[in-house]
């Protein structure tokens, strides 16, 4: 492993430019840009395919799950009340109305709030604990996106048993075939499949819409479940199994981070108008339409969501829906991808071979990820059987992650803000206790499944830290004795022989002479004619102006200290931006230059720092991690590796 690590990747936190609120739907280095109509569409087919295949499950869950209610009028009404204000008050509200606001250079999500956080917390004591926090919530989305794939598409394939009960036995197989296909066709890219979502989820929505419409035809005043009091009225008149019933009333908001996760594809305004103007009147009508048909016919529960539709559009309901769910997969597969890559950068994840499947931004495809995706969401098709089951472990990842941000936004409000204390307190309490208590709900399921998100959170927790605590203490170790360069270039300059060309010596720290190069000159005895130490910093920003993409110091003699400076979305092709740098002397010719790597052994050791088995962890880890060659498109055929061993 190069000091690369290590690979020369070093997460900055200093001097990054904040990112502001203020960017409009011109996402940062060309993310967002087109037509406002065509980037809601889009946003259609991309963001809200989680949120909008809830109706396939959410009320039935409520009345048949695993704490079921009482259904009668005073429960429907009730848990329709409290699943509407849930979308105003979390969705419309914190999500579209605050949390979007808080982008970083119009990119959102969890790791890019955290980055942005970092900037004004470095040095903090309570800094720590935030960086946790958003790691953590990183951590839960994983375990949202081995979820979701998995009931989304079982929970739409149910309906060949509601409409065919004899078809039940095959619906598991025929749920891992398709999520097999979906997860084969990944290394293909989805930019050309993609373009298909936003017409599919249309005709999704306006479907279950107008299915919603002519159920509430049959039974007009169930429209007053709207009002607040009906939520009100069941908590008071059953508040243990109201306060249980939030769990599955939860799901009719799973899916409203990925609003703000997706920010910077779309802008924040093409995500608004998607919601307000389409994806809620839509969501709202269907679940109006199956409380109309649950009053109306309590045998309805079976499905509610299929048994809305006439026999004669009953197959191509479930076609539609089906479609809609593979949709809602594929988004939360390529979230876990951007996701991914963007830990990478910023330092939580060790490298991995990424594919760019085509020149438009964030189209990604990382084989480990998608794999080990593939696997863990089959096991839990075959372990849990029904949609049902896998919705006990739906809630908890998704409830910890909307609690999580609440802390993030704290930060964002008090510290980069500067809101008023008062006004600022009093929405939080709002979010806080509305959040707390649908966690506290959902963790009443962890025996029946809710432990699969606890377990899956806690052990990518640990990796994560592992890995990042790993870094820093490598880092720092390789640091101790190092010898400063103006030092180095100065005695190295007339005790080693001069041969023509470029050697760049990849480092991890700004500081210091990389090992690589010491090993270089104690056993070759030569120098080239130029000598380049270069740095790879991630700036913790999504895209670095040209401007500020190098820095350049001269030690004279040829000898040079180089920072080349990525955001946490760009690619790191450091053959390519070198082409740009034209403050090294003469220009960089990739025929003319060679690459020195230094990998690095670990041997765990009782040093303290980390536990001996974090330290093994770690080690794993390292073996495991992509090349630096290939992380950094170096030329194969142009690099030099010098191996050590380094205890931590």
């Amino acid at each position: 492993m190069s000091d690369a690590v290590n690979g020369a990747i070093v997460p900055n936190t200093q001097g990054a430019a904040p990112g502001g609120h203020g960017h409009g739907d011109q996402g940062h280095g060309g993310h967002a840009r087109g037509p406002v109509m065509k980037l809601a569409v889009g946003a259609i087919g991309v963001v809200f395919g989680d949120i909008g295949t809830s109706p396939l499950y959410a009320l039935r869950d409520t009345f048949a799950g695993h704490h079921k209610l009482p259904l009668d009028l005073l429960h429907i009404y009730g848990i329709i009340s409290l699943m509407f204000w849930s979308m105003m008050i979390i969705v419309t509200f914190k999500y579209v109305s605050v949390i979007m606001r808080a982008d970083n250079k119009g990119e959102g999500g969890s790791l890019a709030l955290l980055a942005l956080i970092n900037q004004h917390t470095d040095g903090k004591r309570w800094g720590k604990g935030i960086i946790l926090l958003g790691v953590f919530a990183t951590a839960l989305f994983y375990g949202d996106s081995m979820i979701t794939p998995a009931v989304s598409v079982m929970g739409a394939l149910e309906g060949v048993a509601v409409y065919q009960p004899s078809m039940h036995r095959f619906i598991v197989p025929m749920v891992v075939a398709i999520l097999i296909g979906l997860f084969f066709i990944q290394s293909r890219g989805t930019e050309k499949v993609a373009a298909f979502f936003g017409p599919i989820m249309l005709v999704y929505f306006a479907t279950i819409a107008v299915l919603g419409m002519v159920s509430i035809f049959e039974y007009p005043q169930v429209v007053v479940a709207l009002s607040p009091h009906y939520a009100v009225s069941m908590f008071i008149s059953d508040p243990f199994r109201g306060f249980l019933a939030m769990g599955a009333a939860v799901l009719a908001v799973t899916g409203a981070e990925a609003l703000y996760a997706d920010m910077g594809h779309f802008g924040r305004n093409p995500i608004r108008i998607s919601w307000l103007a389409f994806v809620l009147p839509a969501l709202v009508l269907n679940y109006l339409g199956q409380a109309s048909l649950l009053i109306r016919n309590p045998a309805a529960l079976e499905s509610p969501f299929y048994f809305l539709a006439p026999q004669w559009f009953q197959w191509p309901l479930l076609i539609i829906a089906s479609a809609a769910a593979v949709i809602a997969s594929q988004a939360v597969i390529s979230g876990a991808f951007s996701v991914t890559q963007q830990a990478i950068q910023l330092g939580f994840i060790p490298r991995m071979t990424i594919k760019h499947t085509s020149t438009a931004a964030g189209q990604i495809y990382i084989p480990v990820i998608n794999w080990a995706l593939m696997i863990a969401v089959i096991v839990l098709v075959l372990v849990f059987q029904r949609s049902s089951n896998l919705t006990a472990a739906y809630g908890i990842a998704v409830t910890g992650a909307m609690l999580i941000d609440n802390f993030l936004l704290a930060v964002v409000l008090f510290k980069l803000w500067n809101w008023n204390k008062y006004s600022a307190i009093a929405m939080l309490a709002v979010f806080f206790a509305i959040d707390t208590a649908y966690l506290g709900a959902n963790l009443t399921k962890i025996p029946d499944g809710g432990w699969v998100p606890l377990v899956m959170g806690v052990a990518i927790f640990t990796l994560l830290t592992t890995w990042s605590r790993g870094r820093a203490l490598m880092r720092e170790n390789m640091a101790e004795g190092t010898i400063p360069l103006e030092v180095f270039t100065k005695s190295a300059h007339s005790s080693a022989a001069r041969v023509p060309g470029t050697a760049i010596f990849m480092a991890s720290t700004a500081a210091g002479v990389p090992s690589a190069l010491l090993h270089n000159i104690k056993h070759n005895k030569v120098l080239h004619e130029r000598v380049v130490i270069l740095t790879v910093s991630i700036e913790d920003v999504p895209y670095v102006d040209q401007g500020e993409r190098y820095s350049v110091k001269d030690f004279g003699n040829g000898f040079y200290r180089l920072t080349l400076r990525f955001g946490f979305l760009e690619e790191t092709d450091v053959p390519k931006t070198l082409l740009g740098v034209n403050m090294c002397g003469e220009p960089f010719n990739m025929m003319k230059t060679s690459f020195f790597l230094s990998r690095q052994t670990l041997i765990a050791s009782d040093k303290p720092g980390m536990a001996l088995w974090r330290e093994k962890l770690f080690a794993w880890m390292l073996r495991n991690a992509a090349s630096a060659m290939e992380f950094f498109r170096l030329p194969t055929n142009r690099v030099v590796e010098l191996g050590s061993q380094l205890r931590i």
